[in-house]
């Protein structure tokens, strides 16, 4: 398991509105786009980022703020 590449994932989709919405509206398209652009992941990552509740990437800019990034 590539623990930076999940990081920049997540990273990516704390910051990025237009990803973190098309991620909301359909994550295995976006995650397949991502893969297509290097960000290679597992299948057991891609797995877990599937299964996440997909509200919970709105979170941080609402209750973190500047911090998120």
């Amino acid at each position: 398991m590539s623990h930076q590449m999940v990081g920049i994932v997540i990273h990516r989709l704390l910051t990025d509105d237009d990803l973190r919405v098309r991620f909301a509206v359909d994550p295995i398209e976006t995650l397949a786009d991502l893969n297509f652009r290097g960000f290679a992941l597992t299948p057991d990552e891609i797995d877990v980022f599937i299964r996440t509740d997909g509200r919970m990437w709105f979170w941080s800019s609402e209750l973190l703020g500047d911090r998120a990034h």
